[in-house]
C-alpha cells in the first residue's frame, strides 16, 4: 500500500502538491507539521502538511519527501481554515498566505553545498582562473557554499563557472537544509553536590585558602544563594562579586562548580503593582454596554471621542477573558503605537503579555509563536500589528481592533492583500470569539454596518476625567500670505501659540504628512524637475544628507548645484516636509529641543521607543511628525497641536480623501489637552470654508458620515459596491497597453457590472515597469464568490495567451 501527504509550498503557485512517504512516516506525520520536500530540479523547500491520503496524484509521479522538520505541528487546524478563507477571499494562492503567516525563521530553503569530486583528474592548464580559484579553495576546506564562491571570485554571476566545473567532473553539488531558530541558552552555575555536606565544605575552603579570588567567589556564591533562593547565572555571579570569567572557569576545571544551561525567553516583562485603576462612571457604562451587546452581537463598535479612556475599557475586558482562561488578540495599526500600549499592559498584566511585529527578530517572533501555540501563560494577551492575526491561537476569546479606521490595516504588497480588521472578524467567528472595534472616527463601512444592524454600538462621548475637548482654530493661509504675516511656513497666530505654550513649560506637536525637506527641486529658468530614472516620480530633497531620493525604489543622487537641463544655477526647492519644518523651528526657537518622528528617524528596532520616551520624559519640547503621530499616542503635557497644511490631506485622488482627511485631523487634534490642561488645535488651510474642515471644527462625525455615504451611493463605491482592482505591470509600454485592453474587453463581456479602465495611475512607472489598472465594481447584492470565479477564469485565459504571459497581474480585493 502506498502512502501520500498533501502539502503547500511557500510559493505563488495556486495548487497543492502530493509527496510519497513511508508507512512509518505516514503514521508519525500530523497535519500542521513542516516537512522538507524537493521541488524543481535541485531545490528543497519547507512545506506544510495539509492532508494525508492513500490516493496517488493523477497527473505526475509523486516524489519522496527529504525530511520531517518538526516533532509536533507548528500550525493548527483553525489557522489552516483561516488561511484558506484569506486565499479564497483575497484571490491569492495558499502558498502566499503560508509564506506571509509563518515567521521567516520557520520557512527554510536549501543551500547548495559545493565539494570537490574525489579522484577527479584535471590538468591545471585546462582550467580558467575563476575555476582554479574555486578548486584551490576546496583544497583548504571540504565544502563551500555559493555565497562563499561569490566572495572568492568577487562576482555575482557564478553559476556558469560552477556548471563548467561540473561538466569537467571536478565538483559534486548537494542541497542541505538546516533549522535557523536556536533557543536562547543562559549559562548557570551550581556547587558540586559533594561540597554541600558540612565537613566537605570546610575542606573546600581550606583547599582554596591560597587561591584568594576563588575563595571569595565561592563565599559570594553562598551569600547570593541564601538571598535569591533561585538558580544563579554565571553573568549575575560575576557582576555582583566583581570577579572575572577566568576565576569561574578555574573553579569549573577543579570540579568545584558545575555548569548547566537553562532555556530563557528573549523578551520578558515585569508587572507594576501600582498600575491598578477604577473605571470612571462613563467608562463603566460603556463597559457594561459592550458586555450586554455581546449577548446579541459578535462585533461591537466602541465609538469614543479621543482621550475618552478606551484603553482602560479594553484592559478590563482583557482581564475578564484571561480569568476565563482565554487568549486575547490586541491589534494595532502601527508599530509606533505598540510602545506605549505594551508599557501600559505589561504594567497591569506582567509577563502574560506577548508582542509580535516585524521590528522583533526572527528568534523572538518564533518564541512568541511557540508560546501562543502551547497556550502558554506568557501569551494570554498578544499585542501586534496586522501580521499577529496569523498566530496559532487555539483558545481565542476576544479580538480588539484599536483605531479600526486606519488604512495601515490593509496589506498592499506582497500578497495576500488582506484587510486585518475584516480578516480578524472572520477569525473570531471561527473561534466563536467576540470582536471590539475601537475608534474616535470609525470608518464609513463599519458605521454603515452599525446602521444596518450587523454590529452593535457603544458610545463614549466624554473625555476621561471630564477633560474638555480641545479648542480648534482655523488660520486662512491665503489671507496670511497676502498680509505678509508668515514666517517660513508658520502663520503669526501659530507662532504666538507655540511661544506661549513653550513659555508655560508645555509641549507642542506639529503635523505635516510629508517627509524629507521638499517634495521636489525645480529650475527657475527652464522649469526642469529631476525625476527618478526608474520611476515616473520626482525625487524628494533631503537637506541633512544633501541628496535627492526616490521614495519608491530608493534611487538617490547628490543635490544638483545646477540644472541638468539648461545648466542654470537658479535651482530651488518647492513644497515642504518634516525635515524643513524641523530646521525652521530650530532657527525660530534655538534654545528649545526639537524632535522629528517619521519613517526616516524610526528605522532601528528601538527607533519609536527612543523618540516616544524622550517626548514623554519632556526632553523634547516640539515634536514634528507625519501620520505616525496622529493615532493613539498619549502625552499628558501636550496642549498645542498644529496642522501645517490641511489641504494636502483633502486634495488626494482617492474616493476616501475627505473621510481620511476628517479622520486624520480629528485624530491629530485628539493628541492635545489629554489631562487637566486645556488643549488647542491650530489648522492652517487655504480653504477654511471647506465642508470637511467645518465638520472637524464642529466635531460633526454624523454630518461627515451622511455627506460621504450619499456620495458613495451615487458614485458606486463601498459599502454599496465591492471593489476588485487589477494592476498590470510590464517593461514594454506597447505590450502592456495591448494586453490591458484585451483583459478589459474580456472582463466587460463576461461581467454584468461596471468595469473601469484600463487606466494609467498618477505614477505610471515604478522600477522601470509601466503600470495600468482596471477596477471592477461589484454590487453588494451580486454573488461575490461567483464574480471572483469569473474574474479568475478570465485571468487564466489571459495567462494562456503566449504574448501576454510576461505581463504581471496583481489582484487587490477591497481596495481600502
Amino acid at each position: 500500500m502506498l502512502y501520500f501527504i498533501e502539502v503547500v509550498l511557500p510559493l505563488a503557485v495556486s495548487k497543492t502538491f502530493t509527496y510519497q512517504v513511508s508507512e512509518a512516516e505516514f503514521h508519525y506525520i500530523q497535519i500542521g507539521m513542516r516537512v522538507a520536500v524537493p521541488f524543481g530540479k535541485t531545490k528543497i523547500y519547507t512545506a506544510l502538511v495539509l492532508d494525508k491520503t492513500n490516493t496517488p496524484p493523477q497527473l505526475y509521479e509523486a516524489k519522496e519527501i527529504h525530511q520531517i522538520l518538526d516533532e509536533k505541528p507548528v500550525v493548527n487546524l483553525h489557522q489552516i481554515e483561516h488561511w484558506k478563507w484569506i486565499a479564497s477571499y483575497y484571490m491569492c494562492s495558499l502558498g502566499e498566505v503560508f509564506r506571509s503567516a509563518l515567521p521567516s525563521g520557520y520557512i527554510l530553503e536549501s543551500e547548495t553545498i559545493i565539494s570537490a569530486r574525489e579522484n577527479a583528474e584535471l590538468d591545471s592548464d585546462d582550467l580558467k582562473d575563476d575555476e582554479y580559484l574555486i578548486l584551490e579553495a576546496l583544497k583548504s576546506q571540504s565544502s563551500i557554499t555559493v555565497q562563499e564562491v561569490i566572495k572568492i571570485l568577487g562576482k555575482k554571476t557564478v553559476f556558469p563557472i560552477i556548471n563548467r566545473l561540473l561538466a569537467k567532473g571536478a565538483l559534486v553539488l548537494q542541497e542541505e537544509i538546516s533549522e535557523q531558530y536556536k533557543p536562547k541558552l543562559v549559562r548557570y552555575i551550581r556547587l558540586q553536590e559533594e561540597f554541600l555536606q558540612q565537613e566537605r565544605l570546610a575542606e573546600l575552603l581550606e583547599m582554596l585558602s591560597k587561591a584568594k579570588k576563588q575563595r571569595e567567589l565561592v563565599l559570594h556564591y553562598f551569600q547570593l544563594q541564601a538571598r535569591e533562593k533561585a538558580p544563579i547565572s554565571v553573568k549575575k555571579l560575576i557582576e555582583t562579586s566583581g570577579s572575572s570569567a577566568a576565576v569561574v572557569k578555574s573553579l569549573v576545571d577543579k570540579t568545584i562548580f558545575e555548569e548547566y544551561y537553562i532555556v530563557q525567553d528573549r523578551v520578558t516583562f515585569d508587572k507594576d503593582d501600582d498600575s491598578q485603576f477604577t473605571l470612571s462612571e462613563a467608562q463603566q457604562v460603556a463597559f457594561e454596554s459592550i458586555q450586554e451587546n455581546f449577548k446579541s452581537f459578535d462585533v461591537n463598535l466602541l465609538h469614543g471621542v479621543t482621550a475618552s479612556g478606551k484603553t482602560e475599557i479594553y484592559i478590563k475586558l482583557l482581564e475578564q477573558y484571561i480569568k476565563e482562561g482565554k487568549q486575547v488578540l490586541f491589534l494595532l495599526p502601527e508599530i509606533a503605537l505598540t510602545t506605549q500600549l505594551v508599557q501600559r499592559l505589561t504594567a497591569y498584566f506582567g509577563n502574560e503579555v506577548a508582542v509580535f511585529h516585524s521590528k522583533y527578530t526572527n528568534n523572538e517572533r518564533i518564541e512568541v509563536w511557540n508560546q501562543v501555540l502551547e497556550n502558554s501563560q506568557k501569551a494570554k494577551v498578544v499585542i501586534g500589528v496586522r501580521s499577529a492575526l496569523f498566530l496559532p491561537f487555539s483558545n481565542l476569546g476576544c479580538i480588539i481592533v484599536d483605531e479600526e479606521h486606519e488604512q495601515t490595516f490593509k496589506q498592499h504588497d506582497p500578497a495576500p492583500r488582506y484587510h486585518a480588521r475584516d480578516a480578524a472578524i472572520v477569525l473570531a467567528k471561527q473561534h466563536g470569539a467576540k470582536v471590539v472595534l475601537g475608534s474616535a472616527t470609525p470608518s464609513l463601512e463599519t458605521y454603515y454596518n452599525v446602521q444596518s444592524n450587523k454590529y452593535s454600538l457603544t458610545e463614549l462621548k466624554v473625555r476621561y476625567g471630564n477633560v474638555v475637548l480641545p479648542e480648534i482654530q482655523l488660520v486662512d493661509l491665503k489671507d496670511k500670505y497676502f498680509r505678509k504675516k508668515m514666517s517660513g511656513h508658520f502663520s503669526d497666530e501659530l507662532l504666538e501659540e507655540i511661544t506661549e505654550t513653550l513659555s508655560k513649560g508645555e509641549q507642542v506637536i506639529l503635523f505635516q504628512n510629508r517627509r524629507g525637506f521638499s517634495p521636489y527641486v525645480e529650475c527657475m529658468t527652464c522649469g526642469h524637475v529631476p525625476h527618478c530614472p526608474s520611476c515616473d516620480v520626482s525625487l524628494t530633497y533631503y537637506k541633512f544628507k544633501n541628496q535627492l531620493r526616490c521614495h519608491y525604489c530608493g534611487h538617490s543622487i547628490a543635490n544638483p548645484t545646477h540644472c541638468h537641463s539648461c545648466q542654470s544655477v537658479d535651482v530651488t526647492s518647492k513644497g515642504f516636509g518634516t525635515e524643513q519644518i524641523e530646521m525652521e523651528l530650530k532657527t525660530l526657537f534655538p534654545e528649545k529641543n526639537i524632535g522629528r518622528m517619521d519613517q526616516d528617524t524610526t528605522r532601528g528596532k528601538f527607533g519609536f521607543e527612543k523618540i516616544i520616551d524622550s517626548f514623554k520624559n519632556r526632553e523634547i519640547d516640539v515634536l514634528v511628525g507625519t501620520q505616525m503621530l496622529a493615532k493613539g499616542l498619549d502625552f499628558d503635557n501636550v496642549t498645542l497641536v498644529g496642522i501645517l497644511n490641511a489641504d494636502n490631506l483633502l486634495n488626494q485622488p482617492n474616493f476616501r480623501a475627505y473621510e481620511r482627511a476628517y479622520q486624520m485631523m480629528m485624530q491629530v487634534s485628539g493628541r492635545a489637552g489629554r489631562s487637566e490642561k486645556k488643549g488647542k488645535v491650530v489648522i492652517q488651510t487655504y480653504n477654511p470654508y471647506h465642508n470637511t474642515i467645518q465638520q472637524v471644527l464642529g466635531n460633526d462625525y454624523a454630518g461627515m458620515y451622511k455627506e460621504q455615504i450619499y456620495e458613495r451611493q451615487n458614485f458606486k463605491y463601498p459599502p454599496f459596491f465591492r471593489l476588485v482592482k487589477l494592476t498590470m505591470k510590464h517593461r514594454d509600454f506597447d505590450k502592456l497597453k495591448e494586453g490591458s485592453m484585451w483583459l478589459y474587453n474580456v472582463l466587460s463581456q463576461n461581467l454584468d457590472m461596471p468595469v473601469l479602465g484600463p487606466e494609467e495611475p498618477a505614477i505610471n512607472r515604478i522600477r522601470n515597469e509601466y503600470i495600468r489598472t482596471i477596477m471592477v465594481k461589484i454590487p453588494v447584492q451580486q454573488h461575490l464568490g461567483n464574480t471572483k470565479k469569473n474574474i479568475a477564469k478570465v485571468l487564466m485565459s489571459f495567462e494562456a495567451v503566449p504574448q501576454y504571459r510576461s505581463i504581471k497581474v496583481k489582484v487587490d480585493v477591497d481596495v481600502y
